[in-house]
């Protein structure tokens, strides 16, 4: 009976002992219970927009090289890199939850299409410090696209999963966009 409780004693410190050490080290969201709801097979669910502005005074991206051909339909080797705002709702007003940092290049000289790298940095609620790395094929004229999820960090730690991205609105003339993303990750 006193060698049970002995290994109990010893089992439970080791667990206590862990659980700090996670703690310590970066596992804040596993510790706190921020990962996912009660099945912990389930994808976490990111919801927001993205507003890509183009234009005017103060765009939030900006062109660093211009299409091989500027009547290029396709814009192919144009190349904008980005700091984009990220909000719940569609109005650039909305609240903020994160920013989109990266680049995003013309890839294709048959159609528009974009290879986009950029992190998407949290900066509210559950995941805040939080960011995860989106590399992929990004063809901004189709209903909906689909970018891999690469990486992250902070409690998106090893994720991997996809985005799924929807233009809301496109201004033709200037280029600025919002765009309704939801991402899909397992971490």
């Amino acid at each position: 009976m006193a060698k049970g409780r002995v290994m109990l004693l010893v089992f439970s410190m080791a667990l206590a002992a862990v659980s700090e050490a996670q703690v310590q080290h970066g596992h804040r969201g596993l510790a706190r219970g921020h990962r996912r709801a009660a099945d912990p097979d389930a994808p976490t669910h990111l919801h927001f927009y993205f507003h890509d502005t183009v234009s005017g005074a103060s765009p939030s991206a900006v062109r660093l090289a211009g299409p091989a051909d500027p009547s290029s339909r396709t814009f192919f080797g144009m190349v904008n890199v980005m700091d984009d705002p990220l909000t719940e709702g569609p109005e650039p007003g909305s609240a903020a939850v994160g920013r989109a940092q990266g680049l995003y290049m013309a890839t294709d000289q048959a159609q528009l299409g974009f290879l986009q790298a950029m992190n998407l940095v949290l900066t509210s609620g559950a995941y805040n410090g939080s960011s995860l790395a989106v590399l992929g094929r990004n063809c901004p004229l189709t209903d909906v696209r689909e970018m891999p999820v690469v990486g992250g960090t902070g409690a998106f730690r090893f994720a991997r999963g996809y985005a799924q991205a929807r233009t809301h609105w496109l201004d033709l003339k200037t280029g600025d966009a919002t765009v309704e993303y939801d991402v899909y990750v397992m971490h």
